[in-house]
């Protein structure tokens, strides 16, 4: 199955790449988001700073809004799933606006968060990946409005967050699967069984 990996132009999507191929998808990297709208699955990566991503977007956000809306899917991933909200404390920028609601600083005595962490919650893509520890790195955290948005949390420093959000044919990970092992190549694989079926 074909999917779009949107190119924030910021860090290294190579092992997201490879990860996705592992996992049975043919992803293919486009530079720029209206390339991305025609594909089975969309991905937006984790890496980079909410302000730049929100920009590359901006001439397509509306189309990019639509689909979403529409039932289109998408995995966000970290600072992907973050664009999925209205906006951001981390600077200015209009996000995607599929699941309402906005980004704030990880209010903790320890930041960033990363590192190995355990996810708490029920959803299909964590029990048939088996994926109950994933890799973190974020100084940000998603809080949707509607709060059966949220299928998982993590708890860092005392303070609990999303670590998974769904709503119509969006999935938002604050944590990395492509750098959590077996079971985070396993969620990709969920994901993309999901979009298949």
């Amino acid at each position: 199955m074909k999917v779009a990996v949107l190119d924030t132009r910021v860090g290294n999507v190579h092992s997201l790449l490879k990860a996705l191929a592992a996992a049975g998808g043919e992803p293919r990297l486009e530079s720029r988001p209206e390339d991305c709208l025609a594909a089975p699955l969309v991905v937006l990566p984790g890496v980079g700073a909410y302000p730049a991503a929100t920009a590359l977007l901006a001439e397509a956000r509306e189309a990019f809004r639509d689909r979403l809306l529409a039932g289109g899917r998408c995995l966000g991933i970290c600072l992907g799933m973050q664009l999925l909200l209205d906006g951001s404390d981390e600077g200015p920028g209009a996000g995607l606006g599929g699941v309402p609601g906005r980004v704030v600083r990880l209010d903790a005595a320890r930041v960033p968060h990363m590192g190995w962490n355990r996810i708490e919650g029920e959803d299909p893509l964590l029990s048939r990946s088996g994926l109950r520890t994933a890799y973190y790195a974020h100084s940000f955290v998603c809080c949707p409005l509607n709060p059966a948005a949220i299928r998982a949390t993590t708890e860092h420093a005392g303070v609990r967050f999303p670590a998974m959000i769904r709503a119509g044919g969006m999935v938002g990970v604050q944590f990395h699967p492509e750098k959590s092992g077996a079971p985070g190549l396993a969620f990709l694989a969920a994901v993309l069984e999901e979009v298949r079926s």
